[in-house]
This record gives C-alpha cells, structure tokens and sequence, in this order.
C-alpha cells in the first residue's frame, strides 16, 4: 500500500508538470492509473478506519455491556469482514488484463428453444451481476430468434477488475428445468456458453498480420431503425489461422463497428496467447471457435429441486433465484481463491 501511495503522488508530480495536458493520450493514462490506486488506498483506510472503530467499541462494552452497543458492533464486524474479503480477492487480480473492462459473450447451444431462452436468462443474470458492481453495460452483439429467446449475444461490461472477476465465467453453463415450451411438461437439459476476454486499448500492441483476417460487413438485424436495416453497417472478423470470429453491430456506423471489432479480436487473441503460453498471436493455430459442450462449469437445477452447482470449486447455492438475480460472488471467489492453491 505504501508503493501505491509513492505512486500517486509520483503521478501527481507528472501532472502538474508544464504541458502534460497538451498530450491528451498520455494525461489521460496517468489520470486512470492514479483514479484506480486511489480507490485501492481509499478502500484500504476505510477498513483500517472501521477497525480501529471496532476496537473502541469493544473496549467500551467490556467496561459498560450495553446490548445497543452490542448490536452496532455486530453488524460493524459483518461489514468490515466482507470488506475485508472483498478486498483481499481483488489482491488475487493480479493478472496484467485483469483490472480491464470485459467483453462477454453468450453462445446458445443444443436445446432449441430452452437454450435460446436459457442464453437470455443468463444475459439478465450477468447483467443484474454488473449493476450490483455499479459496472456498465453495453450491447455490442445481440442476435434475437424470432419465436424466443437469444440466439447469441455479446456485451461490453466496463469497470475495474470486470475482466479479473468475469474469466471465472468462462465455460459451459446448463440448465435443468421443465421446459415452458413442452406440453407434455417434460423436464430439458439446455446448454449455452459463455467466453470472456479482456477489452484492449491502444496502449498495448498487438501485432496482427492484416492478410490473417477476413472482414464481412452485413445488414444488421433487430433494434435500430431504418438505418440498421438498410445499410451493410454490422462487421464480421475472421482471424483465419484460429478460426476465431468475432461481430459487432451495435453501432450505427460501419467503421465503428469494425474499430470495436477489432478490440474484441486482439482481446480474444491475446487471451489466447497467455493460455497457450506463446510468444506471438503468429504462433497460433487451430481451430478456439467453440467451447466443448461436454466440459460444463456449473449446473443450475430448477426441478426436481433447486440448486446450483459449481463443478470446479463444488461450490453450491440453494437459493437459485438470488443466483439468477445477479448473485455470482461466491462462484467468482471460491473459483480466484482455488487459483492460487
């Protein structure tokens, strides 16, 4: 905490340096990096405060028991030890994206209409998960089925540590419930995939070969007006050595979309490269399209009783309706927490 605190005010002194602020790009570097150490310091006093208050109230009742008291200290101890923890998880994000925004994507997969409706289940679910964060979120990418549901859809989810906390998602989810779309009111298993990689910016270089891509524009569907449904404005992304392939549609321009397309393609590449433990995006090859089906991370069970289940951690949830509302901390923490063991 101290070199944080050395590093702020090393900041500060940049800033207040003559014509800093003529070099928008670089002011605006230092101002970000300085926002996210002040907010690790400021976090930090404030338990090392609500600590030293918990002393003083626990002096206070051995010389005087008052039940009043007694309460207040109880509900400052709770607060202070989830503080706490919250706190020390994000010392487990460490990684050099993990403080980035995320972009998350949702794949349907085999179900039919169940897995369609299950993606957009799992949309809200994220999306109630990053408004408790006070994160924001964005659509880059929704593909809507006619009948119901969603067929795949990509999102923007920035905040720091979005990235650190959301790779604890990545993988399969599955669904079991009776179907709505069933008369005969038989319980479905539905699938849908979820992939997540860091938001890159230009301050890191990403050296991609411009002949290993393919660019497709196309017509936009869904939401939009006349604009979307008349121009070639939605941008497709192949990077041909992967096989991976990325979209984005949400902006009404076509060279916007290509720029955020592109952003989403070095995140998922340079994903890629660290997993994979090679020195350049050149070195890979092969087929990172899909996400094994068989290889599911975590089980949400509606019928015939209600749970959810991580399968790597083993961490369970009976209560699946705060899951769906946006309750994934203890699936995040106890998936950072097994990383380090």
């Amino acid at each position: 905490m101290d070199k944080k605190i050395e590093r702020v005010d090393e900041i500060d002194q940049f800033l207040s340096e003559p014509g800093i602020w003529d070099d928008v790009e670089k002011s605006q570097k230092y101002l970000i990096e300085s926002k996210g150490l002040r907010d690790d310091v400021n976090q930090y006093k404030a338990i090392e405060s609500d600590i030293e208050e918990l002393k003083i109230l626990c002096e206070l009742i051995e010389i005087e028991p008052d039940p009043l008291m007694e309460k207040e200290a109880e509900e400052l101890f709770e607060k202070t030890e989830n503080d706490l923890e919250s706190f020390n998880l994000q010392t487990l994000l460490s990684g050099p994206y993990d403080q980035r925004n995320a972009i998350l994507s949702i794949h349907s997969g085999t179900g039919g209409l169940d897995a369609q409706d299950w993606s957009e289940m799992l949309f809200r679910m994220f999306s109630r998960w990053a408004e408790r964060k006070g994160y924001r979120v964005t659509i880059l990418d929704l593909i809507r089925d006619t009948e119901t549901g969603i067929k795949n859809v990509t999102l923007m989810i920035e905040g720091k540590y979005a990235y650190g906390y959301l790779k604890a998602e990545k993988g399969v989810h599955r669904l079991v419930r009776i179907s709505p779309f069933d008369s005969s009111g038989k319980r479905h298993t539905s699938f849908s995939s979820v992939d997540v990689m860091p938001e890159i910016d230009d301050s890191i270089e990403v050296d991609i070969n411009p002949v290993d891509l393919k660019i497709d524009t196309y017509r936009a569907s869904g939401a939009g007006g006349q604009h979307v449904n008349k121009t070639d404005s939605a941008v497709r992304i192949t990077h041909l050595p992967t096989g991976i392939a990325v979209q984005c549609q949400n902006e009404r321009s076509q060279h916007s979309n290509k720029a955020t397309a592109m952003k989403m393609l070095m995140g998922k590449l340079i994903e890629l490269k660290e997993i994979e433990h090679k020195e350049a995006i050149d070195d890979l090859a092969g087929d990172y399209s899909q996400i094994a089906w068989g290889s599911q991370i975590r089980s949400y069970v509606f019928h015939p009783y209600n749970l959810v289940k991580d399968h790597r951690t083993n961490t369970e949830v009976g209560n699946i309706q705060s899951v769906m509302d946006g309750n994934l901390d203890p699936f995040i923490d106890a998936y950072l927490k097994q990383q380090i063991k």
